[in-house]
């Protein structure tokens, strides 16, 4: 049969193209420098600290990863093609294979050959097993995110309030400061008059100048905290931030009965389970290696078109279907297998561990908030009653009766009580955002 010239270079070339096309790309991440809002809410800084910690951003590089490895998995089930293009001159040795009657070494022999090669696996239960184990590794990835985002989050909420703390402190000192003015001007007056002796006055420019130090530490610890808070949200330090909320902390909607907690924590809570896929995908990989004592079946195929030149050429294919029995690997199979029981069993003792952690972080988070709610109500009382007894020194001190240790005294019993007040207040919302983290819900903080 004459041989006919085929399409074969076309075909070959159009496939090599293809196959080294890049895939799809992967999506780019949002900027990150895109400009903060200057007034900012606490919401504002939680979800900010999601979208923008770098935590977050490094744990969502790492889903990526994880993606391109179960596309990699994937490729085992996928065809694989592959083309080739030689030219060749060669000669032959007759004697080198023994006929008899042949001797010597033939002319030079030219050949061009096309060759485009293909093979597909039909059934592979330990590259299925495996596949499966990669998209579960893959949705523990995507679990880890959404915690880091949680705890970048969380983080960024501390900072806010760090930043609040400092705000009315400012407040809380400047105030101060002018009951220290006015105290010292009224001690001064009384010098002046005669019924107080000079060392009262100078009792109330020491008590006058301590506040002034306390409201310049006071002013030094915002600027700081303002610092802290840019950088919780990946933002330039110098960025321009401004709290719109006060301290007084909002309601929880959130079970707070203990028990119903710790039941709804194990429900929500990200990291367990990420922990979780992580042991279905550990298990589902022993699956796999015991997988591999099944047969597996494939076909091979290869078309090729050869001759002396390009333009004759003549075309030829090798279909073959083929059946893999494992037999014996040398016991590495069982080896391999005992290695990874243990990494399962490692892997189910840390998934139980954290269930303990995150049932302790739920009872602790809903005491810590019942506690913050006590320490509101006392310091408030704390407070009015220092108020009260500030009142009641200054009127001594303008009657006569009692001298400016006395109203030094309540002064700083006030500022005792206002720094007190301002912790508790502190203290409730760092509770209150603990307790949302705590649950696994802090993106559904109102």
């Amino acid at each position: 049969m004459t041989p006919t010239r085929s399409a074969a270079l076309p075909v070959l070339v159009a496939c090599v193209a293809l196959a080294a096309a890049p895939g799809p790309a992967t999506a780019q991440r949002a900027d990150s420098s895109r400009a903060i809002p200057a007034n900012l809410s606490l919401l504002d800084a939680i979800r900010l600290g999601r979208e923008r910690g770098v935590n977050e951003a490094l744990a969502r590089l790492n889903v990526d990863v994880v993606n391109a490895r179960v596309r990699q998995r994937r490729a085992d089930l996928l065809p694989t093609i592959a083309g080739s293009a030689t030219v060749s001159r060669q000669t032959i040795n007759f004697e080198e294979f023994g006929f008899p009657g042949i001797t010597g070494v033939s002319d030079p022999i030219h050949l061009v050959a096309l060759q485009l090669r293909g093979s597909q696996t039909l059934f592979d239960a330990s590259a299925i097993a495996r596949l499966r184990a990669g998209h579960d590794t893959a949705a523990a990835a995507e679990l880890d995110a959404r915690a880091a985002g949680e705890a970048s989050g969380a983080v960024a909420g501390l900072a806010y309030l760090r930043l609040l703390s400092a705000t009315e402190t400012v407040r809380a000192r400047e105030a101060d400061s002018a009951v220290a003015a006015s105290l010292l001007e009224q001690a001064r007056q009384l010098v002046t008059a005669g019924v107080s002796a000079e060392i009262e006055a100078t009792r109330s420019e020491v008590g006058y100048a301590s506040v002034r130090s306390q409201l310049e530490i006071a002013r030094n610890t915002l600027a700081r905290a303002r610092l802290d808070l840019a950088r919780a949200l990946d933002a330039p330090p110098g960025t321009p931030i401004e709290p719109t909320d006060s301290l007084v902390g909002g309601d929880v909607a959130i079970p707070t009965d203990v028990d119903a907690a710790v039941q709804f924590a194990r429900a929500h809570r990200p990291e367990l389970a990420a922990e979780h896929a992580r042991t279905q995908a550990a298990e589902r990989s022993l699956s796999a290696i015991g997988l591999e004592a099944l047969p597996s079946l494939g076909v091979n195929s290869y078309y090729q078109e050869t001759g002396p030149s390009t333009s004759a050429l003549a075309g030829s294919y090798l279909v073959q279907l083929g059946l893999h029995i494992p037999i014996l690997d040398g016991f590495r199979r069982q080896a391999r297998s005992a290695e990874q029981r243990a990494r399962v069993d490692a892997q189910r003792l840390r998934e139980r561990d954290l269930g303990n952690a995150v049932e302790t972080d739920a009872r602790q988070a809903i005491l810590d908030l019942a506690s913050a709610r006590q320490q509101m109500a006392l310091a408030a009382t704390r407070v009015r009653l220092a108020e009260t007894e500030l009142a009641q020194a200054r009127e001594r001190f303008r009657a006569g009766v009692a001298g400016s240790v006395e109203t030094t005294n309540a002064q700083s019993s006030v500022i005792g009580a206002h720094d007190a007040l301002i912790q508790a207040h502190v203290a409730y919302g760092t509770a209150r955002i603990a307790a949302y983290r705590a649950l696994g819900v802090l993106s559904e903080m109102r």
